[in-house]
This record gives structure tokens, sequence and C-alpha cells, in this order.
């Protein structure tokens, strides 16, 4: 967290760059906001300075009505970190202590409960519980506020384990009952048995959106993603069932309108959305360490916060990854559909044109043939891959060790460097990984003059995934460019 100092001027401009970073506990008020808190400064000596919303909450102070400093950006400091703290910060997101329990988190991490506990609270200043009771009142909030569910439906969909608890906590996080916060939901039931759920994604800014978009969009697979009206469609695989999400970019958010078969899945499938976009990274960091290499900095300055493109779902990208070696972009989508069409799961769309979710490991460990039109070696590498994620024997998911799924994956027969570099960028959230033999990378090094990527690419560190952007935006191909919409 920055020193006393740095939170006092960042509050005092406003500097939306520190949302998340830090949170300000307002003694006067007993009310906590985030750095950009649009409200009066208050005066230093009122001000004190919390590592986490959490921390914030434990100490006695209620969530600001006009800031929402619940729904900030996480913090940046552990989105790009591999150490076991980010890594319960990253499954907490993705509600594993709401599903599991801090045994079931401490389980993932290879930890007892105890020594988790310890970790959070020394570093975030909250236990498991405290940061995962700020998740379920923000979805509470949400729930509240867009949907007609019941107020018992809501708590129990949140995660609360009470109807007591969940109106204690609404009470103490924002000064308020559930009544009084739900004012007139916004959506109706969609009639096909989905949940709607309209919500604003927040970024750090700067925010650029076109080689995320334009990446996710080129590389959609037919009846699993798509782009319609302006917005990125895809189905997702959640804890309780499936869910559609639509993801708009705007100038000051991403818009989001999610459709779940079970409420108690908006938790992870926001915080899944949020680490597709890369929302959480720090593009003030990460542009100003580019920015140093003078070759870079070119590029940087055309487009700042720029970000990695990611996955909702890390099994079906390192199955996506298998099927793109040594082919374009159009192929890997072409036999990507075949295995979706044979043995993705049918869903209903209620708002579009998606119709499977992605094949899951267990349906690859045994492929039809019809399914796939690739050579007996990229088959036996596909099956390979999907028997060890499907056993158990690969963790590729937001808590995972990168270091252990790096050796995983390499001692697998078929998966070379850079299979494991575009499976760590993009699906375990590696911000140095870096696909050194990509082609596109190698062409974007040749036009900047950069003759050897792997030796002039350390001193991008630890920010490498981040440059790979920036060289693949170096020459013209769809992934840099939002579609068009047809006439």
């Amino acid at each position: 967290m920055p020193d006393r100092s740095a939170c006092l001027a960042a509050v005092a401009s406003r500097d939306a760059r520190f949302d998340g970073a830090f949170f300000t506990g307002v003694t006067s008020t007993g009310i906590y906001c985030r750095p950009s808190c649009p409200a009066r400064t208050p005066a230093p000596q009122h001000c004190t300075f919390h590592p986490s919303a959490a921390a914030a909450q434990a100490a006695g102070f209620r969530a600001c009505k006009r800031c929402r400093p619940d729904a900030v950006p996480g913090s940046a400091d552990w989105e790009p970190r591999a150490d076991a703290t980010a890594r319960a910060v990253r499954l907490i997101a993705d509600g594993v202590v709401d599903r599991d329990g801090v045994e079931g988190l401490a389980r993932h991490l290879g930890y007892s409960p105890r020594q988790v506990e310890r970790l959070t609270r020394a570093e975030l200043g909250a236990s498991p519980v405290g940061l995962a009771r700020v998740q379920r009142a923000h979805t509470a909030r949400l729930l509240l506020q867009t949907t007609h569910l019941p107020l018992a439906d809501v708590a129990f969909a949140a995660g609360f384990g009470s109807i007591r608890s969940f109106n204690e906590t609404v009470r103490a996080v924002y000064g308020s009952t559930p009544s009084d916060l739900r004012g007139r939901p916004a959506t109706a039931p969609t009639g096909t048995g989905m949940l709607r759920v309209d919500l604003r994604l927040a970024f750090r800014r700067p925010f650029e959106p076109t080689n995320v978009f334009g990446h996710l969009a080129a590389t959609a697979v037919p009846g699993v993603e798509e782009w319609r009206d302006g917005a990125y469609r895809r189905t997702l695989h959640l804890p309780r069932g499936p869910g559609i999400v639509a993801l708009r970019p705007r100038p000051d958010h991403v818009a989001a309108t999610l459709f779940l078969s079970d409420p108690r899945d908006l938790t992870p499938a926001i915080g899944r959305c949020r680490r597709l976009l890369d929302l959480d990274a720090d593009p003030v960091a990460v542009d100003a360490a580019l920015a140093a290499d003078p070759l870079l900095a070119p590029l940087v300055a055309a487009a700042p916060g720029r970000r990695v493109p990611r996955t909702v779902d890390a099994a079906e990208f390192a199955v996506r990854a298998v099927l793109g070696q040594q082919v374009s972009t159009a192929a890997a989508r072409t036999h990507a559909a075949r295995l979706v069409a044979r043995h993705g799961e049918p869903v209903v769309d209620p708002a579009g044109g998606l119709t499977h979710l992605f094949p899951t490991p267990a349906a690859l460990t045994n492929p039809a043939q019809d399914a796939l039109a690739l050579s007996a070696s990229r088959v036996a590498t596909l099956v390979g891959l999907a028997r060890v994620l499907d056993s158990g024997g690969l963790d590729l998911g937001p808590g995972a060790d990168r270091d252990a799924a790096r050796a995983a994956l390499a001692a697998l027969p078929g998966i070379g460097p850079w299979t494991v570099e575009v499976i760590a960028m993009r699906a375990l959230g590696d911000p140095d990984a870096f696909p050194a033999t990509d082609l596109g990378v190698r062409r974007g090094a040749e036009r900047l003059g950069i003759t050897r990527p792997t030796d002039h690419a350390e001193r991008w560190r630890p920010w490498r995934a981040y440059a790979t952007q920036h060289l693949w935006a170096a020459h013209d191909h769809p992934i840099n460019h939002l579609p068009e919409e047809a006439p």
C-alpha cells in the first residue's frame, strides 16, 4: 500500500488510478471510500487508510453510497502475483470460500486453515471470511437492485448462511436495510428459466479495448462465442450451472449482461469476466515500465492501457491452445467448432445465437473421431491433456501454482514452449509469460528493428505478456480491431 503522504495526495486529487490500491476510512463520518470519491475531501486528521475493503469494514467503517468502494477493481498488487496470498485472493474472488469454506480454500492452496488466516490478515488486514463477506455484500446489492428475487433468495444466492447474517451485514456495510437498497429492480425474469443481471464492470484507466475485444471476437468459436450488436457474448461453465454473458466496452466501464441458471453463480461469473478482460491490471505501472524501452515507447504512447486477453475457463483455453498449434486463427476456430458441435453441452440463449458450452475435459478424454480433423500426434496430445486435466493432475485455475503448472504442461507429449507460454499468459494470468517463437511476436519485433526478441525482452520484465500485446498490434490483423457491424 502507498505510504500515508501518497494516500493523502491521491485522495486530494481524486486520482482514480489508486482505486483498489487502498481505501480511505473517514473517522468523522464512519464511512470508507475509494480515493476518487467525488464527495468533499476529508481533513487529513480524519483519514485512515486500509489495504482492502474488508480491512476497512473490519475497522468499523461502512461503504460510501456515492463512490461504491465495494465495487472498485480488485487490487492490482494481487492479480499478477504468484505467491500464496495472491492465489488465495483469486480463489476467494472465484467464490471458493462461499462454496467450500476456509477449509476448502486451504486445501486448494495446500496450507492449513490457520496458515491461510495468518497470510490474509498480515497482508490484507482481514480474514478469508472477511474478504468473502465483502463479496457477499456486493453480490447482495447487485441482486437487490437488478432483480425481482425475494429477499430470502437474495440472501442465500449471495452466500449468506442465514437471513439474520444477511440483514446484519447489509446494515453494517451500507448503513441501510436490504429493503432500502432494493429500490426498483431494473430487469424482469427472462422467461427461459435464467436470471438476467445487468451491471457495470469498473477498470483502472487507461483501458484500450481494441486488442482485447478484437482478439476475443476474431478467435470466437461458433456456438460458444459471438460478436453481436457491439458486444462479445459467450457461454459460461459456472459452478452450479451454465450461464451466458454479453460484454460491451464503454468509455468508463464495461457493460455486462449476465444470464444465470443459479443466482449463486453471480460472484464467480463476475470474477471470471474480470479475468477474461484483465480488468484488474495496473495499466499505469505496466505502461511506465514498457515505455522505458525507446523501441516500444511509441507503441505504448499510441495505445496506453492495453490488456492481455485471458479466459473464463483455463481448461477450455488449454485445449484451444493445442488446437491452435501451427495453424491459422481460422483453422483453429474450425477445429474447435467441430469439437463443440460433437461434445459440447447444448444451452438455450435468450438473447442471441449461442448454442453450446465448450466441452469439458471429461468429454474429451475419448473424443469421437469424426470430431477431430487432426493428425494422430495432435489427437494424442489433446487427449493426453484432457485426461490429466480431468484427473486433477494439472491445475490451471485461479489458485494454481504457476511454476508447478508450467512443469506439468511441459512434461506432456506434444506440448512445446509456445503452448506453455500462451497458456501461462492467458489461462494462468502470468504477466511475464512470453511466447518468443510466436509468428506475430517475431513479425512485430522485426518491425521495431529488434533482431533478438528473447534477449531484448529481458528489459520488459515482469510485464512481457503486455509487451506481447504491443508486438501483436504492430502489424495489421483482425485481433487488433473491434469487429465491424454488418449493415
